[in-house]
């Protein structure tokens, strides 16, 4: 079996491809924090221009996914998971630099993200080569009615006279 990961890039709100992504949605993001989005959130954030659904697949199934939206010079990285039994093998890293690669080739010149404070994936935020320029105090509100805070990073993809 080819337990390699391979990945697709979707431009469009493909119902396979939102399917794909909410499981593994619903499986990466702990429920007490309320961080994962519903099938009408995400299905919605595709109709807008410049919006990209990345999709990381080992065979047929579905291992992690990322949420991307490029528009002026500038994407967000709004969404990153990997399946919790896909963890540990560079997955995560490999979403993320697709859509780094995905972001400058959209003309992209910065990209930003936000996350929880505690998030263990900001240790891969970091290694990639984001930095943490702001912090919101209390932003997030969990299901469990507790606050986090929430951490801004960014990354110069390219510079102006690139």
């Amino acid at each position: 079996m080819d337990d390699s990961l391979q990945i697709r890039v979707s431009l469009e709100a493909i119902e396979p491809e939102i399917a794909a992504a909410m499981s593994v949605m619903t499986a990466a993001f702990p429920p007490e924090y309320g961080e994962a989005w519903s099938t009408a959130q995400l299905s919605s954030m595709m109709r807008l221009p410049g919006s990209m659904l990345v999709i990381g697949r080992i065979g047929a199934e579905p291992v992690g996914f990322a949420l991307l939206r490029s528009i002026v010079g500038e994407a967000e990285l709004l969404l990153l998971a990997v399946h919790p039994e896909h963890r540990g093998r560079s997955h995560g890293r490999r979403l993320l630099d697709r859509c780094m690669t995905e972001a400058e080739g959209s003309g992209a010149q910065t990209m930003f993200l936000e996350v929880r404070a505690g998030n263990p994936a900001i240790h891969l935020y970091g290694k990639a080569g984001f930095r943490q320029y702001n912090i919101r105090r209390d932003y997030y509100l969990g299901n469990n009615g507790s606050h986090y805070d929430a951490l801004s990073f960014k990354i110069i993809l390219r510079h102006e006279d690139s």
